[in-house]
């Protein structure tokens, strides 16, 4: 099993930072998906009180439960200060969609003992490997 497989086969629970409740966004586009997918969806984003039936979080700090995953739907500028969060959270992967790169916190999070997937879509993925298998 490849790792990006292995991380979707384990993960349940998934912060999705940056999540608008904007239909049109990619952010919910992904996290509807996920959703029906069967993961638990937790919304991250100080503008939004719930998105897609679920209680929205200011910042991954206020999340009340563990969360296996944070995916970020942010600027690359934003990433730091969300890998640093997802680090005190005990978070076991940070995903970066498309076009989100930021090497240094890449790094930071490998270093704490965090999976990272930098620059995909956890849509695309997800799909490609349902119908592969």
């Amino acid at each position: 099993m490849n790792r990006i497989s292995e991380i979707l086969h384990t993960t349940r629970t998934i912060a999705v930072v940056g999540l608008s409740g904007k239909r049109y966004r990619p952010s919910y586009g992904v996290a509807e998906y996920l959703k029906r997918a069967g993961y638990r969806i937790i919304p991250v984003n100080p503008m939004e009180t719930e998105v897609l039936g679920e209680r929205a979080y200011p910042d991954l700090d206020s999340v009340p439960e563990p969360v296996d995953m944070v995916d970020i739907f942010r600027r690359s500028e934003f990433v730091p200060e969300i890998v640093e969060a997802a680090i005190r959270k005990g978070a076991k992967v940070v995903w970066m969609q498309e076009g989100v790169v930021h090497e240094a916190a890449a790094a930071r999070a490998e270093a704490a003992g965090l999976a990272v997937v930098m620059d995909r879509c956890i849509l695309k993925d997800h799909r490609r490997l349902a119908y592969a298998s």
